[in-house]
């Protein structure tokens, strides 16, 4: 089973794909605290979805926006211009549930 459920706040708007009817965004996923209470930061993965979910997602979603991002994960691999091979894993967005706004700023 390729299933996955992550929460986190958008680290930019989301990006429109015209050429794959799709739209893209960036998670922060936050770690757990260590256990003397350190922040150890955040896992940063790529969504990506498609048809009537990447629609609402490019109109209602912004930076700093909650969500709860559920589908399959996914590698991408590629070789650069210059001969270097890349990879990185996306999780391909089947559902996709708004949470929190961004604090607003005093």
């Amino acid at each position: 089973m390729n299933s996955i459920t992550l929460t986190g706040r958008l680290t930019a708007d989301p990006e429109v794909r015209a050429t794959k009817t799709g739209t893209e965004f960036r998670l922060a996923v936050q770690r757990r605290r260590s256990r003397d209470g350190e922040d150890r930061g955040a896992v940063y993965v790529d969504v990506v979805c498609f048809g009537r979910l990447a629609e609402s997602c490019a109109q209602y979603l912004d930076k700093g926006r909650q969500v709860a991002a559920s589908g399959r994960l996914e590698l991408d691999e590629w070789e650069t211009e210059g001969g270097e091979r890349r990879s990185r894993h996306k999780v391909v967005g089947d559902e996709v549930e708004f949470l929190a706004r961004p604090r607003e700023e005093a």
